[in-house]
């Protein structure tokens, strides 16, 4: 009898417990819950807003203009900017709510990764930032650097563009990664060594082994601007029509036949027109 009733005590004791419990975590649910749904309104509103905004005031047309759709474009991201944004504000506000949600029912361990989140967010939002503005800096700079290369007449302009792009790109994942909080000392390092290396190999190619093509390039550009395609010439007792000036040889008409000259002849002899 005594141990029957004990086993109902502790029975009772239990559901008293439970009871408790479930009454001490229903305010606090129902407290997450309406945290939670008014989260979930304020971020669909925020995001209607700058959805609205961005196209009334033709925001992602401006930015299209400046190239930044084409940079999103590269990374990925096949939507507008104003999409983009709308979405990461967004979801950004629902994790906000979210974290005060956990919160208030008690999952510290939930509030806690998100809190830390947003305590690194401010990195991630100027590394990525100075990532944008760097690859619209390298996408200018190419283009700048291909056109003044064509308007003088190098041929691989567009590759002197490209590297130029490149090396700013380079440049601004570097200082992307440092904004991060990353440890670059070692990819500094490296990059010294890669930079040094180019360098000293660039240095031997011009200074021993190239440069004649040096010589012809420097003295293509010049003749460029000295004279002009139909020019009749006369330059090493050679006398014809100027037909074409290459990066490295200038080609003279002579009695309907294609002759080459080295550009550096111009800087040795003088031209007669």
């Amino acid at each position: 009898m005594d141990s029957s009733f004990s086993l109902m005590s502790a029975i009772t004791g239990v559901l008293n417990s439970l009871s408790d419990s479930f009454a001490a975590f229903t305010p606090r649910a129902l407290t997450a819950l309406v945290v939670f749904l008014a989260g979930l309104l304020l971020a669909k509103i925020s995001a209607r807003v700058i959805k609205t905004t961005f196209a009334r005031l033709k925001i992602d047309d401006i930015l299209d203009r400046v190239g930044m759709t084409e940079i999103l474009q590269k990374l990925g991201m096949r939507e507008t900017p104003g999409y983009l944004l709308s979405r990461l504000v967004f979801y950004l506000l629902l994790l906000l709510f979210t974290q005060s949600a956990a919160e208030a029912v008690g999952m510290a361990a939930i509030s806690e990764s998100i809190t830390a989140f947003f305590n690194y967010l401010p990195h991630f939002v100027a590394a990525a930032i100075v990532l944008l503005i760097g690859m619209l800096i390298a996408q200018f700079a190419g283009g700048a650097v291909t056109r003044s290369a064509r308007d003088s007449g190098i041929e691989f302009g567009a590759i002197l563009g490209r590297i130029v792009s490149s090396l700013v790109v380079f440049l601004a994942g570097l200082m992307a990664v440092t904004q991060l909080r990353i440890d670059t000392e070692i990819i500094h390092s490296v990059v010294l060594i890669l930079l040094a290396g180019a360098a000293l190999a660039l240095a031997l190619s011009f200074g021993l082994g190239s440069r004649d093509i040096t010589r012809n390039l420097v003295a293509g550009f010049y003749i460029r601007k000295l004279f002009e395609v139909g020019t009749t010439l006369e330059v090493n007792d050679l006398e014809g029509t100027l037909a074409g000036i290459s990066p490295l040889h200038t080609v003279i008409e002579k009695d309907g036949h294609l002759v080459t000259v080295p550009n550096s002849v111009f800087l040795e002899k003088s031209a007669k027109q």
